[in-house]
């Protein structure tokens, strides 16, 4: 059996498969050129992360494909239905990013309330010269125990979201279609824990009372938060965005922090990737990353084993 991994693996998994005598291919293949070489190396098995698309187009000219694998929550990338309709299984790794994802949330979040992002651009270039009026337009920060942080988007990265906001003392609100009610276990040192259930709420009672919202929603064929919804937030929001570009209206989100509805924004997605926005790129009350939710060590060694260990249960 071969396998491509279009978009890389971890060396963890790399070990498991080849353990296993499945042999592994790790090379970036142009999206032209990708049909040509799955069959001309009798590839079964690509495996993508979020830059490969595999289209109808592509799975056509592969009659010999067997799997397709996305490293990562989404398959927005992936023509599922289509593939699985020519009888080749499609996975992803939906546990295994989670927390790295949900950190990053925080990241921005403590960035945001403390305006390091803003800071971080500026003391290199004026730290040495106006130091005191630096601190002093950084001194009017905001803590985040006692805020409420509304969670739009209750799985697995949302409840890993709401760990953490209530482990420093957040309290949480939650929304989602289809979860209800979810128990979120808090884990101590030395084998203790305590749960905590959540009821799920509209979300429209979520951005009405929130002081910071943050979205974990896949891809949306409209956005989920556009001028008429943060109308209804709070004066003075912060909004956090990790899930998929597009659910969130980049120009009415510009728009809110002009005037000053919004007091910060956190994009680690865009509408237009890889060539976001100049206008988002260029707006001091914004938090930039660039895509990097599941990018930690952690989660690429959980990622490449898991793909592998679904490769050997489906071959």
């Amino acid at each position: 059996m071969k396998v491509l991994a279009n978009d890389g693996i971890s060396q963890s998994g790399i070990k498991l498969l080849e353990e296993n005598k499945v042999e592994v291919i790790v090379k970036k293949v142009a999206d032209s050129q990708l049909a040509d070489f799955i069959n001309n190396n009798q590839i079964d098995a690509l495996l993508v992360r979020s830059a490969t698309k595999v289209r109808k187009e592509l799975i056509n000219k592969c009659p010999n494909l067997k799997m397709i694998g996305r490293g990562g929550v989404g398959l927005d990338n992936i023509d599922v239905q289509y593939a699985e309709s020519k009888g080749i299984k499609v996975f992803n790794t939906p546990d295994a990013s989670s927390s790295s994802v949900a950190e990053l949330v925080f990241a921005h979040l403590f960035g945001g309330v403390r305006q390091l992002y803003h800071a971080n651009r500026n003391m290199p270039l004026e730290g040495d010269s106006r130091f005191k009026e630096l601190k002093k337009s950084y001194s009017k920060g905001m803590e985040l125990r006692g805020k409420t942080l509304g969670v739009i988007g209750f799985g697995r990265i949302g409840r890993e979201v709401a760990k953490i906001a209530l482990g420093i003392g957040m309290k949480v609100i939650a929304s989602d279609h289809e979860v209800g009610e979810a128990e979120i276990e808090l884990e101590f040192y030395n084998h203790q824990s305590i749960k905590i259930p959540i009821k799920t709420e509209p979300v429209e009672d979520l951005i009405r009372h929130s002081d910071f919202i943050t979205l974990h929603v896949p891809s949306q064929d409209e956005p989920v938060i556009g001028k008429e919804e943060i109308a209804q937030m709070k004066n003075g929001v912060g909004i956090i965005n990790t899930a998929r570009g597009g659910v969130i209206d980049e120009k009415a989100l510009l728009d809110a922090i002009e005037d000053e509805k919004v007091w910060f924004a956190a994009l680690d997605v865009y509408e237009n990737e890889p060539t976001p926005e100049i206008r988002l790129l260029m707006n001091e009350s914004i938090s930039l990353s660039p895509h990097i939710g599941a990018c930690t060590l952690e989660a690429q060694e959980r990622i490449g084993i898991e793909l592998a260990r679904k490769i050997l249960e489906y071959r």
